[in-house]
């Protein structure tokens, strides 16, 4: 701001009507302000005027000056200055001020023109005695913009669409954004950008309008199907505040991609006489919309099924098709057929799209045989046979046929239903003869007629598995499914073991051993009773094995046992085994106490991070005991070498070595448990466990 405006105000007098000078501000009660008020006064003219003043918004040196205003109709003793209005003595309070003897305005706190551009204050000039000396002035006060606010969109995301394939400068949405600052200056003035939209760039932006249209041709939504672009605006014509946002387009799809088998052959089997059940599917892909018309597959077969024997349709969830049989079929008129199918969409392609190399497909069809029942021709069939007719007579004979025509059976005949009795069946001719006289009249009668039924079967008893390829040597298992011929058919899964091996002269398997361990399903009784023998056999042998280190065991305690009572260090006793029992292995060697020299040192132990810091490393290798002192001290090397084997458990640690039962003497080995008490060890018991403890407990206890 320059220097502070200084007004000279002239004052004219004010005359009123029999009307005495007016104090500001006292009007009547309830009326607007006295300068408010437009009857009653007579007009005159103003003698001064004060032209608008701008203050910039967010200035922060206040209190700051902003103008001067004075008047040049002073008085002996002075001129009193007042300013009424919004800032001042309105909402909001104290904004303005004035120096009521100098007339200077002062700007007491930051103001924002987002909330208040301007302010229409009145001044007042006064004598000391409050008269008013000239009429009351505007005071405006314009508060100038500044760029303080950012532009906004007016949503945080967009979405638009457009089809696939579309030309450019086709216009898929448009975005928008405010800025609150003064619109008539830069500071709201927006520009708009693309900051972000991947490596293709195939949208644009119009930097006013905020329209985003296509900038070049190629989108493709098997490609890509959405789009991610991030958006800018900015004020100050684009070198502004900026703010962000993202517009999401999606792509339409259009049928420019036809269905496709995903190969060229497909071979499928299928048992005849079945109908209505399905043989199969064919498999196609298709890159448009799953779900959609665009994607949707119809398949037609064009060759191969003169008669209509098969039917296909589209599966609506994975848009395979699936082909079914329309007819019985026939094993033995014809047991293959070779279908060419076709596909194409429920929606015509786009005139664009490419020809598909894949839109035809050969589907192998193999009807396999099943045993059929036989058949008799003549069926019922009526003969006559005159009453008394002795035993044995001949009535008629039955020859049915076999369906199946490739296989060798024979049929075979027996009587279903013969409630009289009357009827006997040769079962391999069909030769039907009289059992017994028949005679009339009989309840068996019905109108004349003796009904009796036949029943012709043939022989499909086994089945015959052949190699089709040459395979490896090894085990193999294979599922076998077995089903009758019943209404509903019966089945069973059955699992058959085979080894596939080189066969020797007489049709086995040179790798005997190979056959016996992968036939599972068909070990015989022989190989079963020698695979038992052999395991009995290892386990007398192991057997035998452990009694004989038991009886070397016993006689090396026997042997240590018959020494001189002399020596302390072979008063070792045997009781029974407590730990590991006559299996154990681990017992120590007490000749490592005889014959030092004879068991070289082993190499100094690592030293353990847990022992006592004044443990120290045992001499090696250790001298020949030669009183029980020495032995003890020997014992006690030992344990100091334990104590710094990192592999066995830490120090001091309280060991179960195994369970003596309730009311156990014996003592804790561990010093955890052993300085519980500092009494000294008590030895007296061993007396009582027999002589040879009785010679311990001297030593030790006294």
């Amino acid at each position: 701001m320059g220097p502070p405006l200084l007004l000279a105000c002239l004052l004219a007098p004010l005359c009123a009507r029999g009307a005495s000078p007016a104090q500001p501000g006292a009007a009547a009660p309830g009326s607007p302000p006295a300068w408010r008020q437009q009857g009653g006064l007579r007009r005159v003219k103003r003698a001064w005027v004060i032209p608008p003043i701008s203050v910039s918004e967010n200035h922060k040196r206040i209190p700051h000056l902003l103008v001067q205003i004075k008047s040049d109709k002073q008085q002996p003793g002075g001129v009193i200055y007042s300013i009424k209005g919004p800032g001042v003595d309105e909402e909001p309070l104290g904004v303005f001020s004035i120096d009521k003897f100098t007339g200077k305005v002062f700007l007491n706190a930051m103001l924002d023109r987002e909330e208040n551009d301007r302010y229409r204050l009145k001044a007042f000039a006064l004598d000391l005695g409050g008269a008013t000396l000239e009429d009351p002035t505007d005071l405006e006060i314009i508060v100038v913009d500044q760029n303080d606010n950012r532009p906004l969109f007016r949503q945080d995301v967009f979405t638009g669409r457009v089809v696939e394939g579309a030309e450019p400068g086709t216009c898929v949405l448009t975005v928008d954004a405010t800025d609150a600052d003064d619109p008539d200056t830069d500071n709201a003035v927006l520009r708009y950008s693309i900051l972000e939209q991947g490596a293709a760039a195939m949208f644009g932006i119009n930097a006013t309008t905020g329209e985003i249209c296509t900038a070049r041709p190629g989108l493709d939504r098997e490609m890509v199907g959405v789009y991610n672009l991030t958006v800018q605006a900015a004020d100050m014509s684009g070198d502004g505040l900026t703010t962000t946002a993202t517009a999401v387009i999606y792509l339409e799809d259009v049928n420019d991609n036809p269905p496709e088998f995903t190969k060229e052959e497909f071979s499928l089997e299928v048992e005849e006489q079945a109908v209505g059940v399905e043989v199969g599917k064919v498999f196609v892909h298709d890159k448009d919309l799953a779900g959609s018309p665009n994607w949707l597959a119809k398949f037609t077969i064009l060759e191969g099924d003169p008669e209509g024997a098969f039917a296909i349709r589209t599966d609506p969830y994975t848009n395979d098709g699936v082909l079914s049989v329309a007819k019985p079929l026939d094993h033995e008129a014809r047991d293959r057929f070779e279908l060419t199918v076709s596909v194409r969409n429920e929606r015509p392609l786009e005139p664009a799209a490419p020809a598909s190399p894949r839109a035809l497909a050969t589907v192998r069809v193999r009807v396999r045989d099943v045993n059929e029942a036989p058949v008799f021709r003549e069926n019922p069939r009526r003969v006559s046979v005159l009453e008394g007719t002795p035993p044995g007579t001949p009535v008629t004979t039955y020859t049915a046929s076999d369906p199946d025509t490739r296989q060798l059976q024979t049929l075979t005949y027996a009587l279903l239903y013969d409630p009289a009795g009357w009827l006997q069946l040769d079962p391999r001719a069909g030769v039907v003869r009289t059992k017994r006289e028949l005679l009339h009249p009989s309840a068996f009668l019905q109108g004349g007629w003796y009904i009796a039924l036949v029943l012709a079967r043939d022989d499909v008893t086994h089945a015959v598995l052949a190699v089709l390829a040459e395979l490896p040597e090894g085990p193999y298992s294979l599922p076998l499914l077995l089903r009758d011929s019943g209404t509903p058919p019966r089945e069973r899964e059955q699992l058959l073991n085979l080894s596939v091996c080189r066969c020797g002269h007489d049709g086995t398997c040179e790798d005997g051993v190979l056959a016996t361990a992968t036939a599972g399903a068909g070990i015989t009784l022989g190989a079963l009773t020698i695979i038992l023998g052999s395991v009995l056999l290892l386990l007398a042998l192991a057997g035998l094995g452990a009694a004989r280190v038991r009886g070397r065991r016993r006689a090396l305690r026997q042997g240590l046992l018959r020494r001189s009572r002399d020596d302390i260090r072979d008063n070792i006793l045997n009781y029974d085994e407590q730990g590991g029992g006559e299996e154990d292995q681990d017992a120590y060697d007490i000749n490592q106490l005889r014959h030092p020299e004879l068991f070289p040192p082993r190499a100094k132990p690592p030293v353990r991070r847990d022992t006592p810091l004044s443990a120290a490393a045992p001499p090696a290798p250790r001298k020949l005991p030669s009183s029980p002192s020495d032995i003890e001290d020997f014992i006690n090397e030992g344990l100091e070498a334990a104590d710094r084997d990192p592999g066995v458990p830490p120090y001091d640690t309280a060991l179960i070595y195994d369970y003596e039962g309730s009311g156990s003497v014996a003592s804790p080995l561990s010093s955890i448990v052993s300085s519980l008490t500092d009494e000294d060890q008590d030895y007296d018991y061993l007396s009582e466990w027999g002589p040879r403890f009785r010679r311990l407990a001297d030593l030790y206890g006294h």
